[in-house]
């Protein structure tokens, strides 16, 4: 009796112990369900190292503090290395998704779109907790995130709900079955990860983006700089680049002139479109190239001693 008394007890034991490896392995681990191997190539595609680094003051990688000057005030980039207090270390794998995909915090709050979540939301559910797990894989650093500096009245929040309704949808992208793999992948990379339109894409008065005029360009970019039309219009985009220019001015920044891009755009060429695979890039040439064409001049005309260049 004693023997079957004692069978009993270590069967309840190992059952027990078998229940609590069950339900373990049913909680998500504080690291996440992404991999971080491959989040660091959407790292390198979305183009965080840019905007959240204060490379002008010599901040640490990812610690935030960057300037964005907009006509609405100045914006500056929040800490996103896994500092449990200064950073993103407290967020759950729902929080990132949350943050990418609906522009929320994790208290609730609705992002500023300066946080170029309406574009991001389209980055598929994997992509984002591999991105995740890429950060949480990086050393933290505590540094306190400097309040934004914004004009009256767009420093209030709760109008962003207003402007959610207007200007922004939530959810991942879906391949077009009637084009190529390719092309769909340059769609990914430019709608969605490398979020071009943020920039390339004119706003109206209440810095929703003009959807008829999708990547033709603005006068009116961050920090005052000038945004050209990268729709393939022969007069005032790129359709008179080649296949050719357009790799090389992603790949090193070069433009057919031999000249280089400036600004903004040469950080998106050492962060981000430099880092991207030749095949990714010829999938965005591909995806570009099949824009519709828009006529819509931005660029300032050339001086007669003949520098400066419509990407300055």
């Amino acid at each position: 009796m004693r023997t079957s008394a004692r069978k009993r007890t270590s069967r309840l034991r190992l059952l027990s112990f078998l229940a609590f490896l069950t339900y373990a392995a049913g909680v998500a681990p504080a690291v996440g369900a992404g991999d971080a191997g491959r989040g660091h190539a959407v790292f390198d595609a979305a183009g965080c190292l840019g905007c959240h680094t204060d490379k002008k003051n010599k901040g640490a990688p990812l610690a935030g503090g960057r300037a964005l000057k907009t006509p609405f005030g100045t914006f500056f980039s929040p800490n996103i290395t896994p500092d449990m207090k200064t950073g993103i270390g407290k967020w759950s794998d729902d929080d990132f998704v949350r943050a990418l995909r609906h522009g929320v915090s994790p208290k609730g709050s609705n992002y500023f779109p300066a946080f170029p979540y309406p574009s991001y939301t389209r980055m598929t559910d994997a992509d984002m907790l591999d991105l995740k797990a890429y950060l949480f894989s990086l050393a933290p650093v505590a540094q306190a995130n400097t309040p934004h500096d914004m004009d009256f009245p767009f420093g209030f929040r709760f109008p962003l709900v207003f402007w959610k309704a207007l200007y922004f949808t939530a959810g991942a992208m879906k391949d077009n079955p009637d084009k190529s793999k390719e092309w769909n992948r340059g769609a990914y990379l430019v709608e969605a990860l490398g979020h071009c339109g943020e920039c390339h894409t004119p706003r109206g008065a209440l810095g929703g983006a003009k959807t008829d005029m999708h990547m033709a360009g603005t006068r009116n970019g961050g920090h005052g700089e000038i945004v050209p039309n990268i729709t393939p219009d022969k007069q005032t985009g790129i359709g008179t680049w080649s296949t050719g220019d357009i790799e090389m001015a992603l790949s090193i920044g070069m433009l057919p002139d031999s000249d280089f891009v400036g600004g903004s755009m040469g950080e998106v060429v050492t962060n981000t479109t430099g880092r991207w695979s030749k095949s990714d890039r010829r999938a965005v040439v591909i995806y570009l190239q099949s824009l519709p064409a828009i006529d819509h001049k931005v660029k300032k005309d050339k001086p007669k001693d003949g520098g400066g260049n419509n990407w300055d």
